[in-house]
């Protein structure tokens, strides 16, 4: 089977299964068994491929980072960040919508999933706002364009998703997202003030330098968990993976010992969730991991790669298509399921054209959690929606002035690498 044909029909019959609301297991899966038996492949090649995909240690991160921002959200540490950033920014103008998108950033920190960190936060906050007369569209859609910090500030599934698949080291991935995630952050609070002087929204609370100090003393165990995850990481300590088990280890300790959140009442309900959301991330990771072998050893991302490649001849109008590319896949693609399936087509192009593979993966992951927050697959606008309890397309008519916020920020940061770079070579 030729690469042009092989292209044509997994790409075909994906966006095709997608269109009829199909599980993106299905979407991705199906397509990919049915060339290969079309190409003379025994069937027990696409079960070998998927096993393959997810055997490796440093996939091992997933459930244990998975595993440990659940003990991290039902442990108090949610709650207590959201303590802390309310009595950091919840006396601006806006009051409690800056605190969404600083608990965000910091709640990111510690579970390394966009979804988690929409229902973490916006289930503490959204209530509460909507009972204190916030427009609850206004909120949501905040939230939910806020959640996509979460797989932007380390650590990240996503990020340790495009290590593995491009072989980038994912601590200075790690570090690298630091900036870009604090800089998306301060431009949200800046359309926050701009919003909220539209909307005559006013702050909530005074500052009181006393209140600040005490939630940060009580907010100090949290707030250590990047610390100590970056910390190892870079120090040599522990690799990523072993970063994820201590993590585990942290977030058990602290919410049994210190916060006393953790018991045998709730434990169960902890595992049980960090089990569904670790097989939902990987079987999705294996259906992909097929996918995209079948694409490398048909020919295809090299077919699809060098016909990107002549159209966008030079770094700008290479990033510029890269970014198309990355939004539209997020459109419709999980974000694990895009890093996998798009790494290998457009990578090796961004390599020859001298761009760095830490930036190229932070202008990746960006916008894959812009897709998290975009129509049809939009998770995180679904939840936010759900939690605020009103429609949908309510929610997402109130969100698109943070989108934008986020597409003019993402244009930054694709075109001042130094923004993702710098701090990876300061501290290497």
């Amino acid at each position: 089977m030729t690469p042009l044909v092989t292209t044509l029909l997994l790409f075909g019959t994906l966006l095709l299964l997608l269109f009829f609301g199909a599980p993106l297991l299905v979407a991705i899966g199906l397509p990919t068994a049915v060339v290969m038996l079309l190409s003379g492949m025994n069937v027990a090649a696409f079960a070998q491929r998927m096993f393959v995909a997810v055997d490796s240690f440093t996939m091992m991160a997933i459930p244990f980072f998975m595993l440990a921002g659940k003990l991290m959200e039902v442990g108090g540490m949610s709650r207590r960040i959201v303590r802390f950033a309310d009595c950091l920014v919840g006396w601006m103008t806006g009051g409690l919508a800056h605190v969404i998108v600083v608990a965000s950033a910091f709640f990111g920190a510690l579970s390394g999933s966009a979804a988690a960190t929409c229902a973490a936060i916006g289930s503490t906050l959204i209530p509460d706002m909507k009972r204190k007369g916030y427009p609850a569209d206004f909120v949501a859609g905040l939230q939910a364009v806020a959640g996509g910090l979460g797989v932007i500030i380390p650590p990240s599934i996503t990020m340790i998703m495009y290590g593995v698949c491009s072989g980038t080291s994912i601590g200075k991935l790690f570090v690298a997202g630091i900036l870009p995630g604090i800089f998306l952050a301060l431009c949200l609070m800046l359309t926050v003030r701009v919003e909220a002087g539209k909307r005559r929204i006013k702050q909530t609370s005074t500052f009181s330098g006393k209140e600040l100090l005490k939630s940060f003393l009580d907010a100090i165990p949290a707030l250590m968990v990047p610390i100590i995850i970056l910390g190892g990481i870079y120090g040599g300590f522990f690799s990523p993976t072993e970063a994820g088990a201590v993590a585990c280890v942290y977030g058990l300790l602290v919410g049994v010992f210190w916060y006393k959140e953790v018991n045998r009442d709730n434990i169960g309900a902890i595992l049980g969730g960090a089990l569904v959301n670790t097989v939902m991330v990987l079987i999705i990771v294996s259906a992909s991991g097929a996918f995209s072998w079948l694409l490398t050893s048909n020919g295809v991302a090299s077919l699809l790669g060098r016909a990107i490649g002549s159209v966008a001849t030079n770094r700008f109008l290479f990033l510029l298509f890269s970014n198309l590319i990355f939004l539209l896949i997020g459109c419709f693609i999980e974000s694990v399921a895009g890093i996998l399936i798009v790494t290998p087509i457009l990578l090796p192009q961004a390599l020859a054209l001298g761009i760095d593979p830490v930036h190229y993966g932070v202008i990746m992951v960006v916008n894959l959690a812009l897709g998290l927050t975009t129509p049809p697959v939009g998770e995180n606008q679904y939840i936010a929606a759900a939690i605020a309890d009103i429609p949908f397309e309510q929610e997402f008519k109130a969100s698109l002035p943070f989108l934008l916020t986020n597409f003019i920020a993402l244009m930054v940061i694709t075109y001042v690498p130094q923004l993702s770079l710098w701090l990876p070579g300061v501290l290497s």
